[in-house]
């Protein structure tokens, strides 16, 4: 399949700018593949990327960015692409697009790494009685307005969001240091709500500064009050979140509604119309969330090989974590929130999810 195609790894110096200008031309293309968030991964971790490229000719036709990230014990691993739900290859054909991932497989394990995973998707709607246990991604397609956005929501959904209104919150869309600050309070509280450890703060101002104009924060408040936030990635006319968050004491107010009404009637303004809210277990809370948008699930198609090359079983979904992992989110959860989110960055730069 690659015969007769100019291959080669390359760099974001070399070809950083033409291979984002394929990211937003290609349908696939997503926030996550742009040079920007192998930037912002290198500044916050050190973790070096290359990029398999394929030619034929002056024309690229397939694509696949690699993160080189360390292991506290053991070999490193490659990952197409840490810290996000979707990062694979893009390629004109399916068929190209595993060619490239199999070589890159190969690569890996000549150069001794413990394995390489790519997160990939697929490219249409799938049939909910085939998700049972499945992960996936919760695509929204946006209409041209605001106006058209809420007109088109169901009567119960517009009256969650007047309530979040009415019960006194009010949301931004805004930019720069205060409002990051205002996001990682909500972030950080809410991931040791969750016992998980956080990313630190510089990994944010590391993705909004790589990405400049294509990221935004939005932010509810009450009374001044930062009680929900998101940050969102765009690439041309699509949009992702990867991350929101609310404090779990006022979600009876409804700071989400009101967060993703504001980030969506925004992105219509953009011209965006497509937005991924991102990874989901079918059925469980954050899928219904997610569904009573409009939102269409995708599922996503994580794959994997080995230190030696050979592909291992597809994976669906993220690790289970195993029977310690309830121990470890129930202590990680009694912390000191400053202990948290000093010890939590350190641990979580080997968490690729």
């Amino acid at each position: 399949m690659l015969d007769g195609l100019n291959l080669f790894y390359t760099d974001d110096k070399e070809h950083g700018a033409a291979l984002d200008r394929f990211v937003r031309q290609h349908p696939e293309g997503t926030p996550y593949h742009l040079s920007a968030w192998r930037a912002a991964v290198a500044d916050a971790y050190g973790y070096s990327a290359r990029t398999l490229a394929a030619f034929d000719g002056a024309a690229l036709l397939a694509c696949l960015p690699v993160c080189i990230v360390a292991r506290p014990f053991g070999k490193p691993r490659w990952s197409a692409l840490p810290f996000c739900d979707v990062g694979g290859p893009l390629a004109s054909t399916p068929a190209l697009a595993a060619a490239l991932s199999r070589r890159v497989a190969s690569d890996a394990a000549e150069a001794g790494a413990a394995g390489f995973e790519a997160r990939g998707s697929v490219s249409m709607p799938s049939a909910e009685d085939a998700l049972e246990g499945r992960k996936v991604r919760m695509l929204l397609e946006l209409p041209a307005s605001a106006e058209a956005l809420m007109q088109g929501y169901p009567p119960k959904l517009r009256s969650q969001i007047r309530k979040a209104e009415k019960n006194g919150l009010n949301a931004a869309i805004e930019t720069g240091p205060a409002a990051l600050a205002a996001f990682y309070e909500v972030y950080s509280k809410n991931m040791r709500r969750l016992g998980s450890p956080p990313h630190s703060q510089a990994w944010f101002a590391a993705v909004l500064r790589r990405y400049g104009d294509e990221a935004f924060l939005a932010v509810v408040r009450r009374e001044g009050k930062a009680v929900g936030a998101g940050l969102v990635l765009l690439c041309g006319g699509r949009a992702a979140i990867p991350w929101a968050s609310t404090l779990s004491e006022y979600n009876a107010l409804a700071p989400n509604m009101l967060l993703y009404w504001t980030i969506q009637a925004h992105l219509c303004g953009l011209g965006v119309r497509r937005f991924d809210f991102g990874r989901s277990t079918y059925g469980e809370g954050t899928y219904k969330f997610k569904k009573q948008w409009g939102a269409l699930p995708y599922a996503l198609d994580w794959q994997e090989w080995d230190g030696a090359g050979q592909p291992r079983a597809e994976q669906a979904s993220a690790p289970a974590g195993g029977s310690l992992r309830p121990l470890v989110e129930q202590l990680w959860q009694r912390l000191p929130l400053s202990v948290a989110n000093t010890v939590g960055p350190r641990l979580r730069r080997y968490i690729t999810l």
